[in-house]
Protein backbone atom coordinates (compact mmCIF):
# COMPACT_ATOMS: atom_id res chain seq x y z
CA UNK A 1 0.00 0.00 0.00
CA UNK A 2 1.36 3.41 -1.00
CA UNK A 3 2.03 5.30 2.13
CA UNK A 4 -0.18 8.42 1.13
CA UNK A 5 -3.14 10.25 3.09
CA UNK A 6 -5.18 9.60 0.00
CA UNK A 7 -7.96 6.95 -0.16
CA UNK A 8 -5.76 3.73 -1.60
CA UNK A 9 -7.91 2.00 -4.17
CA UNK A 10 -6.68 -2.13 -4.29
CA UNK A 11 -8.40 -3.93 -6.53
CA UNK A 12 -9.77 -3.47 -10.05
CA UNK A 13 -13.27 -4.19 -8.76
CA UNK A 14 -12.71 -1.18 -6.28
CA UNK A 15 -11.99 1.04 -8.90
CA UNK A 16 -14.63 0.10 -11.11
CA UNK A 17 -17.34 0.59 -7.77
CA UNK A 18 -15.21 3.84 -7.03
CA UNK A 19 -16.22 5.19 -11.17
CA UNK A 20 -18.81 4.31 -11.40
CA UNK A 21 -20.47 5.57 -8.16
CA UNK A 22 -18.72 9.38 -8.29
CA UNK A 23 -19.06 11.63 -10.88
CA UNK A 24 -15.80 12.93 -10.70
CA UNK A 25 -12.31 10.81 -9.76
CA UNK A 26 -8.85 11.13 -9.99
CA UNK A 27 -6.68 8.06 -9.78
CA UNK A 28 -2.97 8.17 -9.78
CA UNK A 29 -1.67 4.94 -9.71
CA UNK A 30 2.34 5.11 -9.24
CA UNK A 31 5.14 4.09 -6.64
CA UNK A 32 6.44 6.36 -4.09
CA UNK A 33 9.58 7.40 -6.06
CA UNK A 34 10.30 10.97 -7.03
CA UNK A 35 7.71 11.67 -10.00
CA UNK A 36 5.40 10.41 -8.24
CA UNK A 37 5.22 12.10 -4.49
CA UNK A 38 4.78 15.35 -6.03
CA UNK A 39 1.91 14.46 -7.86
CA UNK A 40 0.12 12.86 -4.48
CA UNK A 41 1.59 15.85 -2.19
CA UNK A 42 -0.80 18.08 -5.27
CA UNK A 43 -3.65 16.06 -4.81
CA UNK A 44 -3.59 15.84 -0.40
CA UNK A 45 -3.15 19.67 -1.16
CA UNK A 46 -6.07 20.13 -3.38
CA UNK A 47 -8.51 17.06 -1.86
CA UNK A 48 -10.55 20.15 0.43
CA UNK A 49 -10.67 22.33 -2.07
CA UNK A 50 -12.15 20.17 -4.41
CA UNK A 51 -15.33 19.00 -2.96
CA UNK A 52 -16.89 17.52 -6.21
CA UNK A 53 -13.72 15.52 -6.91
CA UNK A 54 -13.09 12.15 -5.47
CA UNK A 55 -9.43 11.81 -5.01
CA UNK A 56 -7.66 8.27 -4.92
CA UNK A 57 -4.32 6.35 -5.39
CA UNK A 58 -3.28 2.51 -6.48
CA UNK A 59 -0.13 0.93 -6.49
CA UNK A 60 1.35 0.89 -10.33
CA UNK A 61 3.45 -2.98 -9.13
CA UNK A 62 -0.19 -4.31 -8.06
CA UNK A 63 -1.67 -6.78 -10.49
CA UNK A 64 -4.98 -5.51 -10.21
CA UNK A 65 -3.19 -1.98 -11.55
CA UNK A 66 -3.41 -3.63 -14.94
CA UNK A 67 -6.74 -1.89 -15.42
CA UNK A 68 -5.38 1.13 -15.41
CA UNK A 69 -2.28 0.19 -17.27
CA UNK A 70 -3.73 -1.17 -20.08
CA UNK A 71 -6.44 1.65 -20.94
CA UNK A 72 -5.55 2.90 -24.13
CA UNK A 73 -5.39 6.56 -22.93
CA UNK A 74 -2.25 4.72 -21.05
CA UNK A 75 -0.77 2.96 -24.18
CA UNK A 76 1.95 4.95 -25.14
CA UNK A 77 2.90 6.11 -21.55
CA UNK A 78 6.50 5.66 -20.39
CA UNK A 79 6.85 7.46 -17.43
CA UNK A 80 5.55 7.19 -13.63
CA UNK A 81 2.94 8.02 -12.20
CA UNK A 82 0.24 7.35 -14.42
CA UNK A 83 -2.80 9.64 -13.56
CA UNK A 84 -6.41 9.17 -15.14
CA UNK A 85 -9.64 11.59 -14.85
CA UNK A 86 -12.72 9.72 -14.60
CA UNK A 87 -16.37 11.57 -15.49
CA UNK A 88 -19.55 9.71 -15.23
CA UNK A 89 -17.50 6.69 -15.81
CA UNK A 90 -15.41 7.42 -18.41
CA UNK A 91 -11.70 8.61 -18.94
CA UNK A 92 -11.95 12.32 -19.86
CA UNK A 93 -7.93 12.89 -19.68
CA UNK A 94 -5.08 10.72 -18.74
CA UNK A 95 -1.57 12.04 -17.96
CA UNK A 96 1.64 10.30 -17.28
CA UNK A 97 5.23 11.77 -15.45
CA UNK A 98 5.39 14.14 -12.69
CA UNK A 99 2.84 17.37 -12.79
CA UNK A 100 2.89 20.17 -10.41
CA UNK A 101 -0.10 21.33 -8.27
CA UNK A 102 -0.88 24.18 -10.95
CA UNK A 103 -0.91 21.44 -13.65
CA UNK A 104 -2.90 19.16 -11.62
CA UNK A 105 -5.60 22.36 -11.13
CA UNK A 106 -5.88 23.22 -14.40
CA UNK A 107 -6.91 19.65 -15.46
CA UNK A 108 -9.38 18.93 -12.53
CA UNK A 109 -10.79 22.96 -13.31
CA UNK A 110 -11.05 22.15 -16.99
CA UNK A 111 -12.87 18.66 -16.43
CA UNK A 112 -14.46 18.84 -13.61
CA UNK A 113 -14.91 22.95 -12.99
CA UNK A 114 -14.10 24.45 -9.68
Amino acid sequence: MLKTNLKHIQSASELNKVVSENENVMVCCGRMGPMCIPVYDAMENLEEKYENVKFFDMEFDNPEASVIRSLPECRNFSGLPFTVYYKNGKVVKATSSIQTKDEVKAILNDKFGK
